[in-house]
């Protein structure tokens, strides 16, 4: 995680009452779980464990029975199920670094000379008129150059693809 993420969770049940079944009850939350890594956000592969949140929003809802749904809102944070175990997290994390070894020109402190990523390209960017109308809807007016200067040195060189 490059920093705190964003995870939308809604759990939904249905009440069973005497002869049917109830309407459906469904509580959506939107939470912040942090990185564990100390001081600021960097390029970095790290491990969370979401379990005690979700345990907390599950007994401040109530409900007893149904299906939990956890969604990241960030496209470079993934969700898995596995058991809480150090050994394990390491393993996970060479196992990533293996996979998609960090950008060099990133500020991972794992950066890979001689590993590159096209998305890390920011000179060539935006890249046609899909990416360029994205920019547009963000506010961005990249029709200018000056504008298309700014809006290139904010976009951040990823560490991984």
């Amino acid at each position: 995680l490059l920093s705190a993420r964003v995870l939308a969770v809604a759990s939904c049940t249905t009440r069973l009452h005497a002869s049917n079944l109830g309407e459906p009850v469904c509580d959506y939350q939107q939470v912040t779980i942090p990185t564990s890594q100390p001081g600021p956000p960097r390029q970095n592969i790290s491990v969370e464990d979401l379990t005690p949140k979700l345990m907390e929003l599950l007994k401040e809802s109530g409900m007893e029975n149904g299906v939990v749904n956890v969604i990241s809102r960030h496209t470079t944070t993934a969700l898995t199920i596995n058991e809480r175990e150090n050994r394990l997290s390491l393993d996970m994390e060479r196992y990533f670094l293996s996979l998609a070894p960090p950008d060099e020109r990133s500020s991972a402190e794992t950066a890979m000379a001689g590993v590159t990523y096209s998305h890390n390209d920011i000179d060539l960017r935006p890249d046609g008129e899909e990416e360029a109308q994205r920019c547009r809807e963000n506010g961005w007016d990249i029709d200018d150059a000056d504008e298309l200067q700014k809006w290139r040195e904010q976009e951040p060189i990823n560490a991984h693809s």
